[in-house]
Parts: structure tokens; sequence; C-alpha cells
């Protein structure tokens, strides 16, 4: 992937050119409309893909198809958006609404009849344009906290239904909605020293100092360099109601005046989310929680909102040669902060080395690599990595050492491990994990083999424990005709829970889950109960097949 600066002022004038419509879709809540994460602000392994909506910290506010359309899909699922409703609608795009705590209607009718059938409770629905449609300000779902939500508000998003590209959801009015007048904030700098360079007599990132002008943008201290470096940001937006600490909408880089870098969160694909990790210093990321946004591609990578000239934004340092860096970072409302950066060439021995880390494994980002020793094998395809880079790799006491989780990696890895040291009925007991976190194993005789996506250690982990599973309030030989609904927490130390299913009188009843609260609930169905006793039975299976059944007995009556 190469591109030149042609290419940067083609695919900007291309951006500039996209209309869309700004008075078609409604808001889908009734309250004023606040951000608590805004489309691109930059999340775990992934840019987020829409608007986050406050809802007064509460749950149960009615959500609204923003426009006439159809319910071209509902997944139901424990992690990412929970709950999550996709309105179809005619005009080419797909509005996604998640995090939700139930549907209603129809769509609840519809959900429920899925559980029941596949009994499951996450399952995924795609309905055909005729069987769910809504209209423009029909109440869709109620807001809820379930899913990967940390907190009680509504997942938006807006996406191109053909090419399921989302798009920020500012481009379609909603920026009416919002008032921003406050310009983003810069807190940090830093200077990269690339392909062995040196900075300021360091061949080590640094922080830059930066002074604020009257004007209110920056000027930073002086970059003395010898040989390619890079710059990056500590930058976040806010706006004048929500506060949050959101996402900035556009980064510019100019070198003497000439656009060098650029990328503006308008629009991308899934398949790009994860070169987030491309995007930041991973590795500062991994240790300080900070997320600096670099201003370079040291080697190129397919991320569609990056556009740069033919250096990829790294700058050259000549000798009797002074320069002028500067970066402009606005918001989609246009207020710009910008900070100034001298450079010039100095030839001042290095103070600072390089960490150096000794290996005989190099890696190539684009290279196949396999690692061997002691029956313990790891094979990166082509493509796993962003970055060459030299790894440590290890084999000692049955555990394989994989350089550390600083690195960031793109895509799947395979672990294989021989051991026939276990007795072959604990052998389908075991898996490969990363510390106890179970990554699916398969088992060919004594040889295990695993995907994985983090670097660490890794080895092979036996578990023999059950899951377990508690009631939060007993019920055995009780009269709970009041009673609406029963919970109980499922958990498991090792390999984690794989499956539950509860059963009333031998029949499926569905148990909703709620991951962050370990906790399952089924709301009881009169049509589902006898009159006086009933049985109770809830089964749960982990990962290695470990499994636990819980039975109990409780009576109801049926007259009110």
């Amino acid at each position: 992937m190469r591109f030149s600066v042609l290419t940067l002022l083609i695919c900007n004038f291309i951006f500039a050119q996209t209309q869309y419509p700004k008075d078609y879709f409604r808001p889908p809540l009734d309250i004023p409309m606040q951000l608590s994460g805004n489309f691109g602000e930059l999340r775990p392994n992934h840019f987020h893909a829409g608007f986050d909506l406050k809802t007064n910290q509460r749950e149960g506010l009615s959500v609204h198809a923003v426009a006439d359309g159809y319910v071209s899909r509902i997944k139901i699922s424990t992690f990412g958006n929970g709950k999550c409703i996709y309105v179809t609608h005619p005009n080419g795009y797909t509005s996604v609404y998640g995090h939700l705590q139930t549907p209603v209607g129809a769509i609840l009718d519809y959900v429920k009849a899925t559980h029941y059938k596949e009994r499951a409770y996450e399952i995924e629905m795609f309905p055909k344009p005729g069987e769910l449609p809504v209209a423009k300000g029909d109440i869709i779902g109620l807001s809820g906290n379930t899913g990967s939500s940390e907190g009680p508000h509504l997942h938006f998003e807006i996406r191109d239904t053909k090419t399921e590209f989302v798009i920020n959801p500012i481009f379609f009015g909603f920026d009416q909605n919002i008032k921003d007048t406050k310009k983003p904030t810069l807190s940090s700098l830093y200077v990269y020293p690339l392909d062995n360079a040196t900075v300021n007599q360091s061949k080590q990132p640094l922080l830059l100092a930066m002074t604020l002008q009257k004007d209110g943008n920056y000027l930073a201290s002086k970059v003395k360099a010898n040989g390619k470096i890079g710059f990056g940001i500590n930058a976040i937006d806010t706006d004048d109601v929500s506060f949050n600490k959101n996402g900035v909408f556009n980064v510019t880089s100019f070198l003497n005046g000439n656009q060098n870098y650029n990328y503006q969160f308008n629009t991308y694909s899934f398949d790009e989310m994860r070169y987030i990790n491309a995007f930041i210093d991973y590795s500062r990321y991994k240790k300080t929680s900070q997320r600096v946004q670099k201003l370079f591609m040291k080697t190129p990578f397919a991320l569609s909102i990056i556009k740069t000239d033919s250096l990829r934004g790294i700058i050259k340092t000549e000798p009797n040669l002074a320069s002028t860096y500067r970066i402009e970072v606005s918001d989609y409302f246009g207020n710009l902060r910008t900070v100034t950066v001298p450079i010039e060439f100095d030839s001042a021995t290095p103070i600072v080395n390089a960490e150096s880390v000794t290996s005989p494994y190099f890696v190539r980002y684009n290279k196949d690599s396999n690692f061997e020793k002691d029956n313990m094998s790891v094979f990166f395809p082509a493509g796993t990595f962003y970055e060459d880079f030299n790894m440590n790799f290890d084999v000692r006491n049955k555990k394989l050492y994989i350089h550390d989780d600083t690195v960031p990696v793109h895509s799947n890895f395979t672990i294989t491990i021989k051991d026939d040291s276990y007795p072959e009925n604990l052998r389908d007991k075991l898996y490969i994990g990363r510390g106890t976190s179970h990554n699916g194993t398969i088992r060919k005789g004594d040889v295990f083999t695993a995907k994985a996506k983090i670097l660490g250690q890794y080895g092979l982990v036996l578990d023999t424990i059950a899951p377990v599973v508690k009631i939060a309030k007993p019920i055995q030989d009780k009269w709970i005709s009041d009673q609406k609904k029963i919970d109980l927490t499922i958990s498991d130390s090792l390999s984690g829970i794989k499956s539950y299913n509860g059963y009333i009188n031998g029949n499926w009843v569905l148990f909703e889950y709620e991951n962050k609260a370990r906790r399952i609930t089924h709301v009881f169905d009169d049509a589902l109960l006898n009159e006086g006793a009933n049985d109770l039975k809830v089964e749960v299976v982990d990962n290695v097949g470990n499994t636990t059944i819980f039975e109990t007995h409780f009576f109801r009556s049926q007259q009110k």
C-alpha cells in the first residue's frame, strides 16, 4: 500500500463530495442528545463505530426507529453490543441500536420465539423485509446496559447497507443536536527516532515540552535530530454539554507547509478496526494506558482513514537544513488547535541508547515464522504483526514464553504443544491457556493446538473443577406465587463457561445471562408452570466438559 500527495488530495476531494441526508433521520431518544462516546474514539482493539448516547444514567428509556424501514438483523449476545437491533432504511443506510435492555412489541415476540426455537440465549436473526416493518418514531426497544457496556447508555450507528461500512453519524444532521465551541485538547507530544536515528541525544522516544501561546496554540521545544523521525500526539475532544473526553475528528500534519499526514474519522470497515493497534503507540498504551496517536507509518498498513505522502509521515533530517513541523487537531465543528515544532539537524553523540532486545529470533511482519523448542512451537503467518522485531522466545518448565503483550498482534497465530505425561482420562480436561484464560484447543492424541491473538506465557492447563452455581434467594420447597423471576450466579475458575441450560418440569426455559454480574435470570411465565409443585434444573458446562447440575423444587399458584 503506497500513497502519494496526489492520492491524498483525490481522497480528500471524494470525502468532501459525499452528500449525506441531513433531515432524514430523527434522534433515537426523546431526551436531548449528549455524547459519552463519539465516532472513531480509540477503544481496546477497535475504533468506536458510532455514538454512545447518554440515558440519564438509567435504563428503560424508549428507543425509536430513526426512520421508516424494517428490522433486518437482531443479535442477542453476552458481549459486544449485547441486545442489538438493526433497521434497514430505503435510502441505502442501516441504523443500529445496541446495549438494549429489551426489544418491545412484535420484535420482542419474534426474539422470544427464536430463543425457544433454538433453545439458546445467544442468538442472531435476519428477518425478511416484510416480517418486522417499522415507521419513523416507532418504539423498537428500551435502553439498557447489556453486553460489554460499562454503564447505561445507547450505542447508535449508521452503516452503508450495501458495504456495511460504518459512517460518522454527525454527517446525517445530528450536528444540529450537539453544541460544541471548545477546541480539542492536546495533552502531550512525542517524537520518535526511527531506524537508529537520534533525537535530542536520545535513541528512545521523547516527550516534548509545549508552551501555550496567546492565541491558544502551542509552540513545542526544538527537536535536534539525526536521521528519520516521526511524531505522535495524545489528544481528546469535549463539547459544551457532555464534558466526556471523546476522540478527535481530524488530525493533519505539515512539513514546511506541505501536508504529509492526515486522518479524519468519516467512514471505515469493520475489517480495519484492529489496525488501531498500529495507529497508536501500542507499547506505551500497554505500559501506561495512554493512547498516543502516531503521525507516521513505520511500515504501511491498510487503514483507509489515513492519507499520507510517499514517506508515510516520516521526516528525514538533513545537515544544514532547518524545518518547521505543524500539527492541526480539529473537531467536526471547526474548532482548531495547533502545535508548531522547530526541527534542525544535529550530529551530537547520543546519551540515551535504544532499549536492547537480544534474541536469536527475528520476526519479519510480511513473512511466515515458525519457532520450536522442547515439543512446543509457535507459527506466525505473514501479516500477524505490523512491524519487524526481535522476539524473545523460550520454553522453561513446560511453559512457552512468546515475548510479551507490548507488541500488538493483528491476526491469529498457532501454538502447538506435545505432552504425553498426562494419563488418557485427563487429556480431554487439558487446554492451552495464557495464564488460566482459555484458548479453544484441539487435541489429537498427545498433541494440543490452539489459536491465539496475544503474546505472552502459554502452557497446558488442567481443569477438573466443575462450574459453581448458586441461587440468589433459596426457593427449595417454598411457595413463591408472587415472585416474578429467579436469579442464579454461575462461574468457573479455569476454562470458563461454555454453555448453560435451564429446565422447569423437564421443559427448556429461557435464562438471560448478564456476563458482568455472572448472573442468569428467568422471568416466570405462568403458561410454563404447574399449579402447585414445580421442578427447576439448571445445567452448566465449562469449556472442557466439566458439568454442574443445580436442582430445586418449589410451589406456585396460578390463581391470583
